[in-house]
């Protein structure tokens, strides 16, 4: 009599999406390299190791990047709801507006994003999202000793699947980036803000390397942030959160 075991398939990706496979690079930059050589749109370059899960979407926008940049939010929104559904019912997923992911309110992963341009009025030739999540702790230390930060075996979702979770988030992604080609961003914008605990608090944002204090009051159309500082109201753009191009 032989053993039985059941080996995980890997991911499958909706219509529209392909995957790429990497071992022993940062899929976020490897889909930039893609990007810059002229892959299609909907390459989900991934990386998933006993410890982390990493991912990265190349998106071809055809919006000026200020406009383009929701897609940041698309693909936090996405995660949330892919976590949401697979997770036990009590763990909780929230986001801040620079693409942090908290589970029960510790920083668990984040979201990334470069592009082929600064220009906020110009149109990009692509845009990467890139994610990034803790699966197990990152050190055998005593996990009182970094509270503000989690894993997802930490926080009793180890029975979680990392490939499922890859598949329902480039699902759920998928759903709100068509949704903002649509009529549907200001359901993006309901559905992002409750998910968001900065907002009506003070905070801190780096803004072009140096720090930006006031009380976050919200978002205008794109995401950019709404800092009121006494009695003005400035706006960081969502674009100030793009990485620097890495090609490799």
């Amino acid at each position: 009599m032989t053993d039985e075991f059941e080996i995980e398939a890997g991911p499958s990706f909706p219509p529209l999406l392909s995957g790429l496979a990497v071992a022993g690079v940062d899929p976020f930059d490897k889909a930039r390299a893609q990007a810059v050589l002229g892959v299609d749109a909907g390459l989900v370059v991934h990386n998933i190791t006993p410890d982390r899960l990493r991912a990265a979407i190349v998106l071809a926008p055809e919006e000026p990047l200020e406009s383009a940049m929701a897609a940041m939010i698309a693909c936090a929104v996405g995660f949330q709801n892919a976590l949401g559904a697979l997770a036990p019912p009590e763990v909780a997923v929230h986001l801040t507006w620079d693409g942090l992911i908290k589970v029960n309110g510790a920083e668990c992963g984040r979201l990334r994003v470069a592009a082929s341009t600064t220009d906020a009025d110009a149109v990009p030739d692509w845009l990467v999202i890139g994610l990034e999540l803790q699966l197990i702790p990152a050190s055998e230390d005593d996990p009182g000793l970094t509270p503000d930060k989690t894993s997802l075996y930490q926080e009793g979702c180890g029975e979680v699947s990392p490939i499922r979770l890859l598949e329902s988030w480039s699902r759920h992604s998928l759903v709100w980036l068509n949704a903002l080609e649509g009529s549907e961003r200001a359901q993006l914008h309901e559905q992002w803000r409750g998910l968001v605990e900065e907002i009506g608090k003070d905070i801190e944002v780096n803004h072009h390397t140096a720090p930006l204090a006031g009380t976050f009051v919200g978002v205008d159309e794109n995401f950019g942030m709404l800092l009121r500082q006494g009695r003005e109201t400035i706006v960081v753009p969502l674009s100030s959160r793009l990485e620097g191009e890495k090609p490799t």
